[in-house]
């Protein structure tokens, strides 16, 4: 999930460099949405893995 986000995040990078503003901006929205997901589910992984076992 990461490794997309950081996909998206450097194609609006370079669409934006090159002066795609449309693509550029759709681009980022996907990342910054894609981030954000990651950081819930890791967020719930880590809370999830610390349970303790039942005796």
């Amino acid at each position: 999930m990461l490794n997309w986000a950081l996909t998206f995040l450097i194609v609006a990078l370079i669409a934006g460099a090159l002066g795609f503003g449309g693509i550029a901006g759709e681009a980022a929205w996907v990342a910054h949405v894609l981030f954000v997901v990651f950081l819930v589910l890791f967020l719930v992984s880590l809370i999830s893995g610390r349970r303790m076992p039942r005796v």
